[in-house]
């Protein structure tokens, strides 16, 4: 349904996006990651046919972006982090603006407001100004304008932004019950956020497309590695090195968080559950422990190794 092929943006000597390719399925819903500025928007925004990439390109429903942009465009809704409302009206003649804007007919704008209000919750709102609603339903509302024309593909551009929890849930509930019909991609640095309403996960740093995983894929890869946090009595220099020297497998590591005179803290991640080594090394090597206890990896930990957080 959506194919992206070797994506690249750039603006004057900045590469912003950098030869993305992915593929989403019909009815899939995928989570778009990455820390602020990695490149999320303008992927987004290339898709939609707002932005010209630089080179590859994308196809929608089969149709190119660049060779059939107002084409693609019937099959899209996007909804941009801040909607673009026009606070002075009300809510039902701002979605007849939009879908006139759009050309629908006065029977397809009818059965399309229709259906768009009750799939948002809209129906109390429906004849109040958009000024006095709250940031969660003035959210609704840009989402309510995208649905009109029952587009098969929704492009959502961090969807939850700036909501609170209250209202990031019935967000979150409204995207899945949207996914039932339509084919989406939105954008989000809220890890819990794809979490609770994906299938998928794509995550980009710097440009670059770093991982392109299932959530079931991604939680088998939560479920065979820890963590293990160890604090040892006192500055231990040795540690790391003796440490290393057991879990020296793939994917497995040992890192000196922080030393001093008092403590030596250690994170070792292993695919094993690795306590009862970690323990008798230390009573081996007569170190006193302190702390000692195991977490399972997380979504976060996964998006922090790839995209260079701490």
């Amino acid at each position: 349904m959506i194919e992206a092929k070797n994506l690249t943006k750039t603006f004057g000597d900045i590469t912003a996006v950098d030869d993305i390719s992915f593929s989403i399925q019909k009815g899939e819903i995928v989570g778009l990651l990455g820390p602020n500025g990695a490149g999320k928007t303008t992927t987004m925004r290339m898709l939609t046919g707002f932005y010209d990439p630089a080179m590859g390109d994308a196809i929608i429903g089969g149709s190119s972006v660049i060779n059939s942009r107002q084409h693609v465009q019937k099959m899209i809704g996007y909804l941009p982090e801040t909607a673009a409302l026009y606070s002075d009206m009300l809510v039902s003649d701002f979605l007849r603006f939009i879908g006139k804007a759009r050309g629908l007919d006065d029977n397809k704008l009818q059965a399309g407001i229709e259906k768009a209000v009750a799939s948002t919750s809209l129906e109390k709102y429906f004849y109040r100004p958009i000024s006095i609603l709250s940031k969660g339903y003035k959210q609704r509302v840009g989402l309510a304008s995208t649905l009109l024309h029952d587009p098969s593909v929704l492009i959502l551009d961090e969807p939850t932004s700036g909501l609170d929890p209250n209202q990031i849930n019935e967000m979150q509930n409204l995207i899945r019950q949207l996914s039932k019909e339509k084919t989406i991609i939105l954008s989000t640095h809220i890890l819990a956020e794809v979490e609770a309403t994906c299938q998928r996960a794509i995550i980009i740093s710097d440009g670059k497309k770093v991982l392109d995983s299932s959530l079931d894929d991604i939680e088998k890869l939560k479920e065979g590695s820890h963590h293990i946090q160890v604090v040892l009595k006192g500055k231990v220099s040795e540690a790391q090195k003796i440490y290393a020297n057991i879990f020296n497998g793939n994917n497995e590591s040992v890192e000196t968080v922080s030393s001093d005179s008092s403590e030596t803290r250690l994170q070792i991640t292993s695919s094993m559950k690795a306590s009862e080594k970690v323990f008798s090394t230390a009573v081996e090597n007569k170190w006193i422990i302190t702390e000692l206890f195991t977490e399972k990896l997380s979504l976060e930990n996964i998006f922090q190794s790839l995209t260079g957080g701490k």
